[in-house]
């Protein structure tokens, strides 16, 4: 795991070009609004979930496999009104809490209306029940091993610093809500979704290791204008 110091000095030196790369995408490569092709973009593979047929967004140009170089705590490089679908699996926890809102206001500009999102991230609200009642089991040992509960709580919740925020099912409503989407729909594990023809080769690279208490906070949600 690389440790935020680094990434911190990555995200100093970068900045400036990857606004650049953002800009000239949006500007001379995205799509173009109210287009006939169906505009899936993928937030976030990191090095290993790449999707084919996507529009893969990262700001890891060094190791992961992209096809736009861009800082999702920016300006998402895309037109008014030009995506579909926006995908992101266990991606918005490692933003600042502070830019959250900002990034789901950011897809609902580029969404066609009738357009949908699909978000998952840590189950902060089935980690905290977990904790309540003692199931150490629940927890996992990575980053760290840890004997005691509160310390898997802690490697759940903030992995080691990788982590800026905290996923719940209120704390995510509250923003989707304010950024404008409708329908706003938890689904009650990651192979449950009300989209199956935009998102089956996307679910199909989701697993969960505990759907009876998914260790995942699956969310989808609508934008209707």
């Amino acid at each position: 795991m690389v440790s935020r110091q680094v990434r911190d000095v990555y995200f100093a030196l970068m900045a400036v070009p990857m606004r650049f790369s953002a800009s000239a995408y949006r500007a001379l490569l995205s799509p173009k609004s109210f287009n006939d092709v169906c505009v899936k973009v993928h937030l976030g593979p990191g090095q290993k979930g790449y999707k084919p047929g996507w529009i893969n967004v990262d700001a890891n140009f060094i190791s992961a496999k992209i096809d736009v170089w861009a800082d999702l705590r920016d300006k998402l490089p895309f037109r008014n009104q030009s995506v579909d679908v926006f995908y992101s699996h266990h991606v918005i926890e490692h933003l600042p809490d502070s830019s959250l809102l900002y990034h789901f206001r950011e897809m609902h500009r580029c969404l066609k209306p009738g357009g949908i999102i699909r978000i998952g991230g840590p189950n902060g609200d089935e980690a905290v029940r977990n904790f309540l009642i003692d199931n150490h089991d629940w927890f996992g040992d990575f980053p760290d091993k840890h004997h005691s509960i509160g310390g898997r709580l802690v490697n759940f919740l903030l992995c080691r610093g990788e982590h800026l925020t905290i996923l719940t099912r209120s704390y995510l409503w509250e923003l989707l809500g304010e950024a404008g989407f409708d329908g706003i729909t938890f689904r009650a594990s990651i192979t449950d979704t009300g989209y199956s023809d935009l998102l089956s080769d996307a679910l199909a690279g989701e697993w969960e290791s505990t759907p009876e208490s998914p260790h995942t906070l699956m969310v989808e949600a609508i934008k209707s204008f």
